[in-house]
């Protein structure tokens, strides 16, 4: 759809697609939140990152090592650390107002216009990212044929949805784990792997900007949409402080590991050791949070 009103696919790979795969995290969200679960909802968000840093970008890095060349992506990455403080700062009280979500909200379509400002800044020639993107992304369907694909998989996306926060729910309560335990694990881990596949498909047709930027992309949106909308529908409601004190720092631990060596580290590599790390520090989580969940 957005081929057919002339969108570039630069841009198209930045916001859409990014968009597109954190979706299944926001309706999720959403349909928690406004089914007396914001916990999930926001367990959700962080928990994604988590999986999307570690299980997603490190099976990619173990398919093939990663190097950044995207200097759009570089960009990218310091505005996803000023994300992070900015959710950090609202959840510090344990609580989320219906004003930081909307600020959240707010953010997350600023953050669509300045990526497609910055993409149309720069050409095929000049990012690599836009070379790898004119040549993954489809050429456009028909305007009805694309509506109808869209309308089709929103209906579907919405359903599966549902169930997912009715079966999250019922595990939660029929095994007497806490619902942020299975919003941080089961329902991140089911709702990731858009991120998960996107980045390994990727890793294996040697288009490693684009491996790296879908989890990126994904967690600016998954902070912005995906956590602002529990405190839009269920403002004030009590954030377990576990979140604050242990999953949000190792969110960002695992960013800062991220960015350490895909922009520090030289040639910018994230290679097979990073990879394997990244893996296993996602095994580690998961299993620490069903031996002491919260």
């Amino acid at each position: 759809m957005a081929t057919d009103l002339g969108v570039s696919r630069l841009v198209i790979g930045l916001t859409v697609v990014a968009f597109g795969t954190s979706a299944p995290e926001m309706l999720v969200s959403g349909i928690a939140a406004w089914a007396g679960s914001p916990q999930m909802g926001i367990g959700n968000a962080i928990g994604s990152n988590i999986v999307n840093v570690t299980l997603a970008l490190g099976a990619a890095a173990l398919v093939r090592p990663l190097r950044v060349h995207s200097r759009l992506l570089l960009r990218e990455l310091p505005v996803l650390l000023g994300i992070m403080v900015v959710a950090w700062i609202f959840l510090s009280d344990d609580r989320l107002s219906r004003v930081e979500g909307i600020i959240l909200l707010v953010g997350m379509f600023v953050l669509v216009v300045w990526i497609g400002v910055q993409g149309r800044q720069e050409s095929q020639d000049v990012d690599p990212l836009a070379a790898a993107l004119d040549a993954e992304i489809p050429e456009p369907a028909p305007v009805l044929k694309a509506t109808l694909w869209f309308v089709l998989g929103l209906v579907v996306l919405l359903v599966g949805s549902r169930a997912l926060v009715w079966g999250a729910v019922g595990i939660a309560r029929g095994v007497g784990v806490s619902e942020l335990v299975i919003g941080l694990t089961l329902v991140a881990l089911g709702t990731s792997l858009p991120e998960l596949a996107a980045s390994i498909a990727a890793a294996r047709r040697d288009e490693q900007d684009i491996a790296v930027g879908n989890v990126v992309g994904s967690n600016m949106f998954n902070l912005l949409g995906v956590l602002g909308l529990p405190g839009v529908i269920a403002p004030g409601a009590l954030v377990d402080h576990h979140l604050v004190t242990r999953d949000f720092p190792i969110m960002v631990g695992v960013t800062v590991l991220l960015i350490a060596t895909a922009v520090v580290k030289k040639h910018n590599h994230i290679g097979r050791r990073t990879g394997f790390v990244l893996v296993s520090l996602f095994v580690v989580y998961f299993v620490m949070l069903f031996i002491q969940p919260s």
